[in-house]
């Protein structure tokens, strides 16, 4: 892990050239704001409707993409990965010159070829490793999320320079900004989704759920048991490391943990794994999804639609029908 010096990294070194953010979501907002708050001229790219509205509310004065591209030195791209392309071909890439420098949030477009930017362009990443959310209430706290930096292409030869403005300007240097590339960050980030963040987690969440109510369990129990009580354990990963969390926890607990994990996830296991990474690598799942997006989403929809009203779902909500001072969903 090579973590970059920073100590020079200043938003001064955007000069008085305009930012422009493209998209107002979740990850937009926060490089929105955190960037205005450190100084920074923002221009936000935005489509009329919903995201526009949040735009105007925080007084923002959203234009069109391809204005914003024709105003702003950097153009920073935080549209959902399946629409990034479109938008870039109709409204970005006509409006780009010599000399502008193209910003992703996430290396998908750029690793997988759905986006070729032109060679008189800078193009870099900083890559907050968190959601927006978080990144922004970092930053009003006075301290920051560490981020990811990527140089793809470096035609001015300020590229670097650019890259750590941009970080120091979001709040990412307080905390560290660690160098690596549009590819590594792309599959190592699709790859802890599937396989740990997202899909693994709540596939073995339910698996274990179903177990327990197979065996004649109250459902209830069974959500406490294997679904809700989790945040405590990872909590304490966050904290400070696995070992921290072993330290925590109860000797009954620690030894089932050491001896019957390896159980769970077993040799078939991590084959299976090193499956999806291959698919990852090679470019089969991005080319899955992009068709995915493209057919309407009807897949994802309906195993949506079949996981929102499973067994496991109406026992959350009667197990936190338990505990009132939660926000979630109903």
């Amino acid at each position: 892990m090579k973590r970059c010096d920073v100590t020079s990294a200043t938003i001064d070194d955007f000069g008085s050239q305009p930012v422009a953010v493209i998209g107002y979501g979740n990850q937009g907002r926060a490089h929105a704001l955190n960037l205005r708050d450190a100084g920074a001229d923002v221009l936000v790219g935005q489509r009329p409707g919903h995201s526009f509205d949040t735009a105007v509310a925080d007084d923002f004065a959203p234009v069109s993409v391809s204005d914003a591209v024709t105003a702003a030195s950097l153009i920073i791209l935080t549209l959902p990965d399946e629409r990034a392309a479109e938008v870039y071909a109709a409204d970005i890439e006509p409006a780009l010159k010599s000399g502008h420098t193209l910003g992703f949030v996430h290396g998908f477009n750029i690793r997988y070829g759905f986006i070729n930017p032109p060679q008189n362009v800078d193009c870099i990443m900083i890559a907050p490793k968190g959601p927006g959310t978080l990144l922004r209430s970092l930053y009003v706290d006075s301290r920051g999320m560490p981020a990811l930096l990527a140089i793809h292409q470096d035609a001015t030869g300020n590229a670097r320079r650019t890259a750590l403005a941009w970080a120091a300007g979001i709040g990412a240097t307080r905390a560290g900004v660690v160098e690596t590339t549009f590819a590594a960050e792309t599959e190592c980030d699709l790859f802890g989704e599937q396989t740990v963040l997202c899909g693994g987690v709540t596939a073995l969440m339910k698996a274990a759920f179903d177990t327990l109510v197979d065996a004649g369990y109250e459902p209830e129990l069974a959500y406490i048991e294997c679904v809700h009580e989790l945040k405590q354990v990872v909590d304490l990963i966050y904290e400070g490391g696995i070992s921290h969390m072993r330290r925590k926890i109860s000797n009954t607990a620690e030894y089932g943990d050491l001896t019957r994990g390896p159980i769970v996830v077993d040799k078939s296991t991590r084959a299976r794994m090193r499956q999806i990474l291959a698919e990852i690598q090679d470019g089969t799942f991005a080319r899955e999804w992009m068709a995915e997006t493209a057919a309407g989403m009807s897949r994802m929809k309906q195993l949506h639609d079949a996981d929102k009203t499973s067994p496991i779902e109406d026992a959350g909500r009667a197990a936190r029908s338990l505990m009132p001072w939660l926000q979630g969903d109903a």
